[in-house]
């Protein structure tokens, strides 16, 4: 996609590990509550082990999740896992105001993390038949999924880095069967550690989202809205 005009700051939460349902609740809290003085965020985070279900989801896909939870959530898509060795990104934008459409968010994820591998030597490419990035053997690395609610985007990206990637065994990733899973360490031998990753991936997202400025947020925790919420 062409990069738009640079304008406005992204501010960028580092979460760190985090379990998954608060910080969905968070993301939920934060869209409901925006108003037009909101600013764009981008979470990145890792959360422990959870399969989470889509709104297309079928429960054929869940072969054997044996003892780790499924949670069924409110974004697009099928399936998917989130686990220890993969880096979260929740992109929470104001859609309307920055004269954005999902697809071309889509997009703008999509070529971020293949410029963000292609900066690794590690070649990839997104599918027009299913959301995500894929390296050259045809497996999936990196798995996008979003919402959007009064005009706003949450939910984001996963980029697979340094996993157990037997757990995806358990399920058919995405709605396809047999697709294969794959991660940075897998096609490197390594992986950067994971706010080395986070840093560099959002300063690229930024860029093709045409904001002007990233700013560290001065609060890494979840906003306060989410606790409000979990507590009623």
């Amino acid at each position: 996609m062409a990069e738009k005009k640079n304008t406005g700051t992204l501010y960028i939460r580092e979460l760190g590990h985090q379990p998954y349902e608060p910080v969905w609740h968070a993301m939920q809290g934060y869209t409901e509550t925006r108003d037009e003085n909101s600013h764009d965020e981008l979470w990145f985070l890792e959360h422990d082990a959870v399969f989470t279900q889509g709104q297309a989801g079928k429960a054929e896909h869940l072969l054997m999740p044996g003892d780790i939870p499924v949670v069924q959530v409110d974004r697009g898509g099928q399936v998917t896992y989130h686990g220890p060795g993969q880096l979260v990104g929740y992109v929470l934008i104001d859609l309307r105001r920055r004269g954005l459409g999902v697809r071309e968010l889509v997009t703008a994820i999509e070529e971020s993390i293949v410029e963000y591998l292609a900066g690794l030597d590690l070649k990839a490419h997104p599918r027009a038949d299913a959301p995500g990035v894929y390296v050259e053997s045809g497996a999936k690395i990196a798995q996008i999924g979003l919402r959007v609610s009064r005009g706003c985007s949450f939910h984001g990206l996963s980029l697979n880095l340094d996993m157990d990637l037997s757990v995806f065994k358990r399920i058919n990733p995405c709605g396809h069967q047999g697709l294969e899973v794959t991660d940075l360490s897998q096609q490197r031998g390594e992986a950067p550690a994971m706010t080395i990753v986070s840093q560099k991936l959002g300063e690229i997202l930024a860029k093709k989202l045409g904001y002007q400025t990233i700013e560290a947020s001065k609060d890494n925790n979840l906003p306060t809205v989410a606790a409000e919420k979990q507590a009623s």
